[in-house]
């Protein structure tokens, strides 16, 4: 960039700003950046190269953590200002313990522009945009306040980072336009910068459906300065664009051809084929001269025609070029009308195109996902980014919509899509677990392991406790053979459980990981032994050793599975738990026992268990029964001093037979995604497990003899 006094001049070049507007869309469909994501952070927002900008929709700005309040150092800002006011810290104090503050964020912006201290406003503002950089109004406050004080090459910057981050905001365009035409000199160089602002303008946010007044604006520019010819050039562009005005610009159109010769507002070669077509198809007219006589000069003195016609007096041949001009444009207008016709309903739904924090509504949620689904089916590939595009300023926090966009770039761009997962998961879904181990799929499904191995990580320290990801972490060790990294997350997850019943999770986890995995069956056992010391109330616990035991070889060694037995009985395990454990040991004798007098000694000792139970179960109902009764049907003196009859007493309900399952204590209970092996009869399925019932378990073991 030059200065002549305080103007700046726009120099455009391939590698600045705004050269990657139009490649911004075009590369979500092509080849991009071919950078290893191992050699940056996951979830870090890392600038985009001035050589290569080749990233779709990617916003610059530097790497910082919102959560521990760090406060970036922005370029040129002033590292000697006086330290922050006691009322602006407690502005950074809102938002920094609590990110996700719009409204909090909002008066931290509005304070720091009333203040008008340069160095706290560059802080405040880029701190906001790495959260929210869909706010295109902010972009436009920021680049004011650089202005305000003078710094037209920092304003310029601004407005660039803002179209990275939103090329298809019209109206940040708009703004940059306005800015770019005060600060650009008069001169020939200055114009035509300034058009390649236009141009960069309509190349990026030209196709978005409500564009119109970005067009307008270039085309009264360009009349301005009185480019009849590209005039008609902008016409021919817009005229074949799905646009809202598409109907106002194809009249605008026809007043521009109706009030200039055709000569003046079409190339040369256009308007000699043009004139060539019309004098061979159209009878009766004849390359005449208006006005004069055959003999009124020889050849080379009397001008050609159409030179002494006016646009306001056009001649025959004039008016029919017109014509002819207007007819091949009204081909394409009509296509163009055909094309909006099928969009206009979903158009029409679209309610709040820009971003906003506050949810959107339902019908507006499900016009977008109709909306996609019709242009995946009939649209072009530009189209349908450039639709997307749309939706994600609307749609920002949901993340359903990222996952499709992702989904429909995986088939088109790998590039493309890895840009997408990571502008959502680093810039407006940090704290989304689903669209986080979605990247990680994906980066592992294209080879890059240490870049899916970063996202799962750094997910995982973002939003701490998480079961799914600390699995899925394990899940990629595994698959990729590096069974000691699965192995030290399991006991790292086992070690640093915020609860009890979380380690417990973890420890079932790892045994079967170190039974099944990696084939060590005493591993499995010291990591649910050590577990049943820490939560011994958790039956779980239990059932996962008594397994484990029991899957060991063709035959279970019969000792070692009495010992689970044992173990279990003599926990601090409920009632209900300790029943189902006994019942499950007779069974297991009966099944697989090699000693009949144990056999019938457990089944002794689960007789006595049974009508423990049994007579506990019916104190406690009977107690409860009275407790609950209501109070007009308890025993009460009548008026005349007798004793009301008590109503009917009812049995209690039967207790439940010894052999069904407890349900699990909902305090106990493991995250809803993941569930226990709860599974009785060892993990066969439920179609053949033993039918106590059946066989008089808890009843009597032989049939009574005869009275």
């Amino acid at each position: 960039q030059t200065f002549q006094g305080n103007r700046c001049v726009l120099w455009k070049s391939q590698g600045k700003y705004l050269s990657t507007a139009k490649a911004t869309l075009s590369e979500a469909g092509g080849s991009g950046c071919r950078r290893n994501m191992a050699e940056e952070s996951a979830v870090g927002v890392t600038p985009i190269s001035n050589s290569n900008p080749t990233h779709p929709v990617a916003m610059e700005a530097p790497n910082m953590d919102l959560a521990l309040g760090t406060e970036m150092a922005y370029k040129g800002a002033n590292t000697d200002d006086e330290p922050d006011s006691p009322e602006l810290e407690k502005y950074w104090k809102v938002v920094k313990e609590n990110p996700q503050d719009f409204t909090g964020w909002t008066y931290l912006l509005q304070y720091v522009e009333h203040e008008n201290k340069l160095a706290q406003a560059r802080r405040a503002f880029d701190a906001f945009f790495m959260r929210y950089p869909y706010c295109y109004g902010y972009w436009k406050k920021y680049a004011d306040v650089e202005k305000k004080h003078s710094n037209v090459e920092q304003a310029q910057e601004v407005y660039e980072r803002g179209l990275k981050a939103i090329p298809l905001s019209v109206d940040l365009w708009i703004h940059y336009i306005n800015f770019a035409t005060e600060v650009q000199t008069a001169d020939e160089a200055g114009q035509e910068n300034l058009r390649s602002v236009y141009e960069s303008a309509v190349s990026a946010a030209g196709t978005e459906f409500r564009s119109d007044r970005l067009w307008d604006l270039y085309l009264a520019w360009e009349q301005e300065q009185g480019n009849l010819k590209n005039v008609t050039a902008i016409y021919n562009r817009l005229l074949s664009i799905p646009t809202q005005m598409y109907s106002h610009h194809f009249e605008k159109f026809k007043d521009h051809v109706n009030t200039h010769l055709p000569k003046d507002i079409l190339p040369l070669d256009e308007f000699l084929q043009l004139r060539t077509d019309v004098l061979a198809n159209t009878p009766g007219i004849e390359p005449e001269i208006p006005g004069a006589e055959p003999d009124d000069g020889p050849p080379g003195v009397v001008p050609p025609p159409g030179v002494t016609a006016s646009a306001d007096k056009p001649d025959a041949e004039t008016i029919a070029i017109r014509d002819k001009l207007i007819s091949t444009r009204r081909a394409i207008y009509s296509t163009t009308e055909a094309e909006v016709s099928k969009r206009w309903a979903y158009e029409e739904g679209i309610k709040r195109p820009y971003f906003h924090v506050k949810p959107l509504e339902r019908v507006q949620l499900k016009n977008w996902k109709e909306y996609l689904d019709f242009e995946m089916e009939h649209g072009t590939h530009e189209r349908m980014v450039v639709l997307f595009e749309r939706c994600m300023i609307a749609c920002a926090l949901y993340e359903d919509f990222w996952l499709k966009y992702a989904k429909y770039l995986e088939s088109h761009s790998v590039e493309g899509a890895r840009n997408v997962y990571r502008r959502a998961c680093t810039i407006h879904l940090p704290r989304k677990p689903n669209i986080h181990l979605n990247w990680a799929a994906f980066e592992e499904n294209q080879g890059n392991l240490d870049g899916a191995r970063d996202i799962l990580k750094t997910l995982e320290e973002a939003v701490p406790g998480l079961a799914m990801v600390t699995l899925r972490r394990v899940s990629l060790e595994r698959r990729t053979g590096n069974l000691v990294n699965a192995e030290r997350i399991f006991r790292e997850a086992v070690e640093n459980a915020k609860d009890t019943n979380s380690a417990s999770f973890f420890s079932v986890k790892l045994a079967r990981f170190l039974a099944k995995t990696k084939g060590d069956t005493e591993g499995a056992k010291t990591a649910l032994k050590e577990a049943i010391e820490k939560d011994k109330e958790n039956a779980k616990l239990y059932l996962q050793l008594l397994d484990l035991e029991f899957q060991q070889g063709v035959r279970p060694d019969e000792d070692r599975v009495l010992q689970c037995f044992d173990l279990a009985m003599a926990s601090q395990l409920s009632a209900d738990a300790k029943l189902t454990f006994s019942q499950r040991k007779v069974e297991f004798l009966e099944d697989f026992g090699s000693n009949v007098e144990r056999l019938m000694t457990v089944y002794e000792e689960h007789q006595k268990l049974v009508k423990t139970h049994s007579g506990g179960k019916k104190r406690a109902q009977e107690g409860a029964g009275d407790d609950s009764a209501p109070s007009e049907k308890k025993h009460k003196l009548e008026e005349n001093g007798t004793m009301s009859v008590p109503p009917p007493m009812t049995m209690p309900p039967p207790a439940p037979a010894p052999n069904s399952m407890p349900p699990p204590d909902p305090n106990t209970a493991p995250p809803p995604s993941y569930n226990y092996n709860w599974s009785t009869g060892y993990n066969q399925p439920s179609t053949n497990q033993y039918n106590y019932q059946q066989w008089g378990y808890g009843q009597q073991y032989y049939p009574p003899a005869s009275q």
